[in-house]
């Protein structure tokens, strides 16, 4: 009898310790994952999305659908996700916009930019050119501060509207070199670069996907980028820390979030699969005609840059006064 005990003791103790491992090898169990979008279709975070489903849905074994919920800036969809249950069966596509910028932009939001979510990959992150008419006088960073101290009010900035990534970019750099600009926004990057290439407005931040058919035609000149780096497309190009903004970095970034409180063991999977994938040939394509450059952080590291990111941006934006349209 004491040998029975012992023996259905131990069987117990090994089913306890196998249901954490049966409990993480459940999912995905053929339910569909719902990839959220919280933008319209035929945009950067739409584009990337409906790259990664299908090979995501391949090496899962279950189907991945997309799931457009525009508005606010990726507000309302970004707020759907963040309600949905912790189960590894919601992922959302998040930007700079929608998970940092957002956070100090709205007075209110339904969702906390960083509570709300667990980080699980981040995909890349885009950097944006200063571009100014080719006929334009200004040939370097300088030359456009020069010129914005001299002129009350400071040069016109162009951007595709208030609180976007282009206009945030020329706000960090008002904010770093304490010179004001104009800020003309635009519904859209389209009217904003064709006013720009018409003389109607001085300059503007946009992506090498918006500007960089337009710089390759010699209608815009770029000033400088965005980024730490300089872009491998625009090599002649120098920093605008290099231009003399030291610490300058700015980028467009793209990420995928889960709702807080996803496991980890879902988590990291989720990781490790969307990390082969971008990885692949087809999407490192994808993202260099974006002008994106890929990123490897693993989920706490992405988690990290996203906070930082929040309170680099709360203080811009308190700084410039600005506020959602």
């Amino acid at each position: 009898m004491h040998r029975r005990t012992m023996i259905q003791g131990a069987l117990s103790t090994v089913a306890s310790l196998a249901l954490p491992a049966l409990a993480q090898g459940s999912w995905p169990t053929g339910k569909a994952i719902t990839y959220i979008v919280p933008f319209p279709p035929g945009g950067n975070t739409d584009t990337l999305a409906r790259v990664i489903a299908p090979a995501l849905s391949t090496a899962l074994g279950t189907p991945v659908v997309i799931d457009n919920k525009g508005g606010a800036g990726g507000s309302v969809g970004s707020a759907l996700a963040a309600r949905a249950a912790p189960d590894g069966y919601t992922i959302l596509g998040g930007t700079i916009s929608s998970h940092s910028i957002n956070g100090s932009l709205y007075s209110k939001l339904d969702y906390d930019p960083v509570k709300s979510f667990t980080p699980v990959a981040m995909l890349g992150s885009g950097p944006l050119v200063l571009v100014v008419n080719a006929s334009s006088l200004y040939k370097t960073l300088n030359d456009v501060l020069a010129a914005s101290k001299a002129k009350p009010g400071g040069l016109s900035s162009a951007s595709p509207g208030n609180g976007t990534s282009p206009h945030m970019a020329m706000a960090l750099l008002s904010y770093q070199s304490g010179v004001a600009f104009t800020h003309v926004p635009y519904k859209g990057s389209a009217p904003a670069v064709q006013d720009l290439v018409g003389g109607q407005v001085d300059m503007m931040f946009d992506t090498t996907l918006i500007v960089g058919p337009h710089i390759q035609s010699g209608k815009l000149r770029p000033i400088a980028v965005s980024s730490a780096r300089r872009l491998e497309s625009l090599p002649d190009v120098p920093t605008i820390a290099e231009a003399g903004q030291k610490g300058f970095d700015m980028g467009s970034w793209q990420a995928v979030f889960a709702p807080a409180g996803t496991p980890k063991a879902i988590v990291d999977r989720l990781h490790a699969e969307i990390m082969k994938i971008v990885a692949t040939p087809e999407v490192q394509a994808r993202l260099k005609g974006f002008g994106m450059l890929p990123s490897d952080m693993t989920p706490a590291l992405l988690g990290e840059y996203q906070k930082a990111e929040v309170d680099k941006w709360a203080k811009v934006i308190k700084a410039a006064g600005i506020k959602a349209e």
